[in-house]
């Protein structure tokens, strides 16, 4: 059995007692979860969420990334939209955790490895310390142009080893930072 065959079983059993066809666009907790791809690192289980709770931004390390600012402006935009065009208040939660894999981005020697095999620079995404790397991808959207100020945001840092998330940064609008 291939891993396909195993998730497409495990679809029939989810959409045989499926009962959310009516969930809105806009997510019911009106939040934006920007966490790393880590299959450790499931908000869903990590933070209780349920379908339809919040949006999910997955990429290496959960970093703030010119793809990330531009996907959170446009769904600024489409609440905004959606909301009459009256500002659609909402909350940006960037989640990263401890034994990442992008800690290993750090490494001048395997940045040059991926550059050349690919052509990628991942010296963005390196994360040498949470607190520090959550506070400037925090700044990061705080100057995006694409980013209204109304925005809400906070950081936190998931313990793979516990489970627990501690909060590093307390929920604050981008304009007030």
């Amino acid at each position: 059995m291939t891993s396909t065959t195993a998730l497409l079983k495990r679809n029939r059993s989810f959409a045989e007692d499926f009962n959310a066809a009516d969930l809105p666009i806009i997510p019911k907790l009106r939040t934006i979860i920007l966490t790393c791809v880590d299959a450790r690192v499931d908000p869903a289980h990590v933070l209780g969420l349920g379908l339809g709770d919040a949006v999910v931004i997955r990429n290496s390390g959960g970093r703030v990334t010119k793809d990330v600012i531009d996907e959170i402006g446009a769904l600024a935009v489409m609440v905004e939209q959606m909301n009459g065009g009256q500002p659609g208040a909402f909350e940006v939660v960037i989640m990263e955790h401890t034994q990442c894999g992008a800690q290993r981005f750090a490494d001048p020697q395997l940045q040059s490895a991926i550059k050349a095999k690919i052509g990628v620079d991942v010296s963005g995404l390196a994360i040498t310390n949470h607190e520090e790397d959550l506070k400037a991808d925090i700044e990061k959207l705080r100057v995006a142009p694409e980013i209204p100020g109304y925005i809400v945001v906070s950081a936190m840092l998931y313990d793979v080893a516990t489970g627990s998330v501690r909060q590093i940064t307390e929920p604050e609008a981008l304009g007030d930072i």
